[in-house]
């Protein structure tokens, strides 16, 4: 490819080269297997599991299940193809530099550019949740911390309006009171999140001094967060009534996948692992198995976590942000909701401390190939850690997650997301097919797609068509159209070219919860992704590495 193109690429060569290169005053390798299943379980057992797990519940009744193992499925698909490049290319830059080798410099910047989204979002709902089970802890020991600190301005105003109206339920009977009680300062009521913009600089400061240190905390704060788990699903089951999960689907399947932002965004943690490559002692045998391990480990416990919820309590209470305290709270098993606020508080930080690693680590990697300023790329002498890209990290998430809503930050955090993992999915079929996989560590394991593809895409359509369903939902959800067309293109080079069916299915289940994404994520998407593309044919592409 010229080097004058956006679609330039790099070889693996040149970029485990240029990792090597940068080891004389790089990153630090101390981690090994268990460590790095530890950073995926911390990371997606974080404030999914804790607080957006609630909001699902309310949308989509105890189905909400469903769409855990329907989700985790398509991420099982997802992870096996970011497992087959972490064992090719063992550097850091996750789907970004992966994007890189197999589809050009431009898509590595926009997946590059997405991940920053996703990073700072995901742990702004992180930092949300955390400062919810803090007051909440807080209350357990007779301590109250004013409420105007506690919540941002547009949860309460919205809360104090749906209050006046009497449709206030859950947590925004607290919100609106929060409203009422807030001091006025020049003629506007002042309310933040305070406990959540400090964690995210304490941990911030964690990641800053070493990643020794962060893998240790990591480690204890994720064996707390499994035996506080293990507590739940096993004293709750025998709260369980069984009339809860009638009606299974109250909203039907619309109401089940309307959850998707917020399931999707509890499984996304497992990417981050793909960010301490550099950092693993055998990144080429360690990292396909941690990524395994912990989806699989991960979807059990949603799943059982999302039934024992639903069956102690009617899914139309779960509309709070801190959904495991406020049902044993509600059975009057105050005991456990002090001991789950405790806990949380302690475990939902291991979560933000993985995606604040990570984050610095993709944008160290752009920086490397000249895509951003140089000082992205500086390590700090001392602590081996990306130290200005750690700081900048900690003001981007800091600062937002005082003022705005968990809501709006989970409804910005998966259509960059989805389209990451579909060009991951796909880069696997392009290194196959180029024969620049055989070599691979880590092979996904081949099926042959020949037939298949095209043979499940007419029995889909059939069945769609036969159903009723099949123009009624294009109506509904024009992206349709794109995932049917994208199906049958597959179709076609799968019998062409015979694709294997794994990242296949990883292409077509990502692509299809894209289509059940709402305008508010596309439109926001849209915007930071013009944005990106500003800075880089502004700065990147003219100061990329492979320009010179």
């Amino acid at each position: 490819m010229p080097n004058n193109s956006i679609f330039r690429q790099k070889s693996i060569s040149n970029v485990l080269k240029q990792s090597e290169d940068s080891h004389g005053s790089g990153l630090v390798k101390i981690l090994g297997v268990r460590d790095l299943t530890s950073f995926g379980i911390a990371a997606i057992i974080g404030a999914g599991i804790f607080s957006t797990i609630g909001r699902a519940s309310f949308e989509g009744g105890p189905a909400v299940s469903l769409l855990f193992v329907f989700v985790s499925i398509a991420c099982i698909f997802t992870a096996l193809c970011y497992a087959q490049f972490a064992s090719m290319v063992p550097v850091s830059g996750s789907a970004y530099t992966y994007a890189y080798v197999s589809f050009g410099e431009i898509f590595a910047w926009i997946i590059g550019w997405a991940l920053i989204l996703e990073y700072a979002v995901s742990n702004m709902v992180v930092a949300i949740s955390w400062s919810e089970y803090f007051v909440s802890m807080l209350e357990g020991f007779g301590i109250h911390f004013p409420d105007y600190l506690t919540f941002d301005y547009g949860t309460a105003h919205k809360a104090f309006l749906a209050n006046q109206d009497g449709k206030a339920v859950g947590g925004d009977l607290a919100a609106a009171q929060a409203y009422e009680h807030a001091p006025i300062i020049a003629g506007i009521k002042f309310l933040i999140d305070l406990p959540a913009g400090v964690i995210t600089m304490l941990v911030t400061s964690l990641v800053y001094i070493g990643i020794k240190e962060s893998r240790t905390a990591s480690n204890f704060l994720v064996v707390l967060k499994l035996v506080v788990i293990f507590l739940v699903i096993s004293v709750g089951a025998f709260y369980v009534k069984p009339e809860n999960w009638s009606p299974f689907a109250p909203n039907g399947a619309k109401g089940v996948l309307g959850g998707v932002a917020s399931v999707f965004f509890a499984f996304i943690g497992f990417d981050s692992i793909s960010t301490t490559a550099e950092e693993c002692k055998n990144p080429q045998r360690d990292l396909p198995r941690a990524m395994i391990y912990c989806l699989v480990i991960c979807a059990v416990l949603y799943v059982c976590i999302t039934l024992v919820l639903t069956g102690m309590v009617n899914y139309t209470e779960l509309k709070v942000d801190d959904p495991l305290a406020y049902v044993f709270q509600k059975i009057n098993l105050d005991f456990m909701a002090g001991v789950i606020s405790v806990s949380a508080v302690v475990a939902i930080t291991s979560a933000l401390l993985v995606y604040q690693m990570g984050q610095p680590r993709i944008w160290m990697s752009m920086s490397r190939d000249g895509l951003l300023w140089k000082k992205f790329s500086d390590i700090h002498p001392k602590y081996k850690t990306p130290s200005f890209a750690t700081i900048i990290t900690g003001i981007v998430v800091a600062v937002p997650s005082l003022f705005l809503d968990m809501g709006f930050f989970v409804d910005l955090t998966s259509v960059g997301t989805f389209f990451a993992f579909i060009l991951v999915c796909g880069g696997v079929l392009y290194l196959d097919y180029k024969g620049m996989s055989k070599d691979a560590k880590f092979k996904i394991p081949y099926l042959n797609g020949q037939y298949l593809v095209g043979g499940l895409l007419i029995i889909a359509l059939a069945y769609s068509v036969s159903q009723g369903f099949f123009f009624s939902e294009i109506s509904d959800k024009p992206l349709l159209v794109v995932f049917w067309l994208v199906w049958g293109a597959l179709a076609v080079m799968a019998f062409k070219f015979k694709f294997s069916m794994l990242p296949v299915l990883g292409i077509l289940t990502n692509l299809y919860l894209m289509t059940e994404l709402g305008i508010t994520n596309w439109t926001i998407f849209i915007i930071w992704l013009a944005i990106g593309l500003v800075i880089y044919f502004s700065y990147g592409y003219k100061h990329s590495k492979l320009s010179k």
